[in-house]
């Protein structure tokens, strides 16, 4: 396995999704991701006991692929981000094992000047330092 630099790897990924430019937002998901890298979301507590309350066996959520990892992070951009509201930030810095990179990211409220959120990202990293898998826990 190539070399990678776990930290500037997460504030790239953490720069993504705020990042106000469509263009360098998708150049940077190229980047950032595999061909067929998968973003897996586990959500908040109260949405997966609602989904599992449907008939669901579990409340995670996907995106596969450049198109919809773009879709996926212009989503939350445009969400939380673009109205002034939030910026993502890094919460615990970069550990590394192996392919395995986690850190802790939070939702800042720009309004408020505090931490409303956050959580645990757990990534798994190929060959070529791209990410082939991106499990998020939301606290």
């Amino acid at each position: 396995m190539s070399a990678i630099d776990a930290q500037d790897l997460i504030e790239r990924y953490i720069g993504v999704w705020n990042e106000p430019d469509p263009e360098i937002r998708r150049k940077t998901v190229h980047e950032l991701w595999a061909d067929d890298g998968l973003h897996i979301l586990l959500p908040p507590q109260e949405m997966h006991e609602r989904a599992v309350g449907l008939g669901f066996a579990t409340a995670a959520l996907e995106a596969r692929g450049h198109d919809e990892l773009h879709a996926r992070v212009t989503r939350a951009y445009e969400e939380f981000v673009a109205p002034g509201t939030y910026v993502f930030r890094i919460q615990e810095a970069a550990r590394q094992l192996r392919d395995v990179i986690t850190f802790r990211w939070e939702s800042f409220h720009t309004g408020e000047g505090q931490a409303t959120g956050g959580g645990l990202e757990f990534l798994v990293v190929g060959e070529d330092g791209r990410i082939k898998a991106d499990y998020q826990f939301v606290d």
